[in-house]
């Protein structure tokens, strides 16, 4: 038997929109990028000729007033997926989110709905610095009415969007700019993922590790160095969706190995891995082996120096290093992994973009 043919993340997000277009006319597509040759890092390419440029459209650099227009749009019928090529650019929009479509739902007694999906695009390298490369999911998962999706696989990129297009209220979807190329198994039509499980990438009995969108490429690379050099085996819960976040699949796996370590890709302070921190150990407490920890960036901001971003982030020798703290287990020195010997603000030398 041959084996699947693989797909690229960035293609398994042109194929979710691609069938929610093609299965319902009111699904519409815009945003900077959305028509030009590059296609927001290919995850538009040939919707505008397969559609139209009534459903598919470029939008003037006006990030406030056309996510108001996607309000308005989802209020009127349409269920409109906008995009923005850096996240750091939506800030610009927080009122239309923060205050109309995140509230609506509520405020109109449950009447009315705002199916507006917003795609974010995250992601550091080649010295962006303080301004262009900041995670800011924990922001959007403190807003009562938002979801909050950041997946890693390309089929998670695929059946996530769908259901986040479909899904009856605003949602917000981060995708990483270092996981575009990334290869995987996607299935065909309309498949959906349904929001708020998280993935047990990784069965384990030692210690429980929660990770998002690349992080998660680290924390699995990580969990090999842990089972080979130390004997630790990791259990890695890739969760997918920030709010809902899967309490039940997280707490069962906790439970069962006594071990905790949260990453997180936005700044320590307020970080989403300090409240699964909290809400493990006030849940788990009698049942941890060890204090539950957590690593995420420090509390300054992301530096545009490639020397300044060398240990800035958490890689995967990071999390080898703190779980290993965490077991009393002295560091084992060895070589450092190909992703080390690269730059530090890029994944390895197979990375050429795009940014």
């Amino acid at each position: 038997m041959s084996p699947p043919d693989l797909k690229t993340f960035s293609s398994a997000i042109n194929e979710a929109l691609v069938e929610a277009m093609a299965q319902d006319e009111t699904v519409i597509c815009y945003g900077l990028g959305v028509d030009d040759p590059k296609a927001v890092f290919g995850t538009t390419t040939g919707l505008q000729e397969r559609y139209g440029d009534r459903r598919v459209f470029d939008t003037p650099t006006s990030e406030n007033a056309m996510t108001g227009v996607a309000t308005g749009a989802a209020l009127g019928g349409l269920k409109p997926v906008m995009t923005h090529q850096r996240l750091d650019f939506f800030l610009l929009a927080l009122d239309q989110l923060v205050n109309a479509a995140a509230k609506w739902h509520y405020m109109f007694g449950s009447q009315q709905s705002v199916p507006v999906t917003i795609r974010l695009i995250v992601g550091r390298g080649w010295g962006q610095g303080p301004t262009h490369s900041q995670n800011l999911h924990s922001w959007f998962a403190h807003i009562p009415g938002l979801k909050v999706v950041m997946p890693t696989t390309p089929r998670d990129a695929k059946g996530l969007l769908l259901s986040s297009i479909f899904d009856p209220n605003p949602v917000v979807f981060i995708e990483h700019r270092w996981l575009y190329g990334g290869l995987g198994e996607v299935p065909d039509g309309d498949f959906r993922v349904p929001i708020g499980t998280a993935n047990v990438l990784r069965s384990g009995t030692d210690i429980t590790i929660t990770s998002s969108s690349y992080l998660t490429v680290e924390a699995l690379e990580a969990a090999e160095v842990l089972s080979q050099q130390y004997g630790i085996e990791v259990e890695i819960l890739d969760l997918r969706t920030i709010r809902p976040l899967d309490w039940d699949t997280i707490l069962s796996s906790v439970a069962r190995t006594g071990m905790f370590l949260a990453l997180d890709t936005a700044f320590t302070t307020g970080s989403i891995a300090g409240e699964m921190v909290a809400r493990v150990s006030m849940a788990l407490f009698g049942q941890l082996k060890k204090p539950p920890s957590r690593l995420a960036m420090p509390d300054v901001s992301e530096p545009t120096s490639i020397a300044l971003t060398r240990g800035f982030y958490v890689r995967s020798q990071h999390i080898v290093e703190r779980v290993a703290e965490m077991f009393g287990s002295p560091v084992i020195n060895q070589k450092e992994t190909d992703c080390y010997d690269q730059m530090p603000d890029v994944p390895g030398d197979w990375f050429s973009g795009p940014f």
